[in-house]
């Protein structure tokens, strides 16, 4: 029952639009997003901290 009173709640709000409450990347987000030279810089940063922590946690 408290299901059925969601769903018609909500079932006039749609998505993306700004009573749906989530953001839609725009511009630079969305190069960010897609960019495969920014997601391979981003993989080795991270991996870079990973493996300096796990150094550091064997010491």
């Amino acid at each position: 029952m408290a299901e059925e009173k969601q769903s018609k709640h909500l079932h006039h709000i749609d998505p993306y639009s700004p009573q749906f409450g989530t953001m839609v990347p725009m511009g630079a987000q969305k190069f960010l997003r897609t960019c495969v030279l920014w997601q391979l810089v981003r993989f080795l940063v991270i991996n870079f901290r990973m493996t300096v922590l796990i150094l550091k946690s064997h010491h």
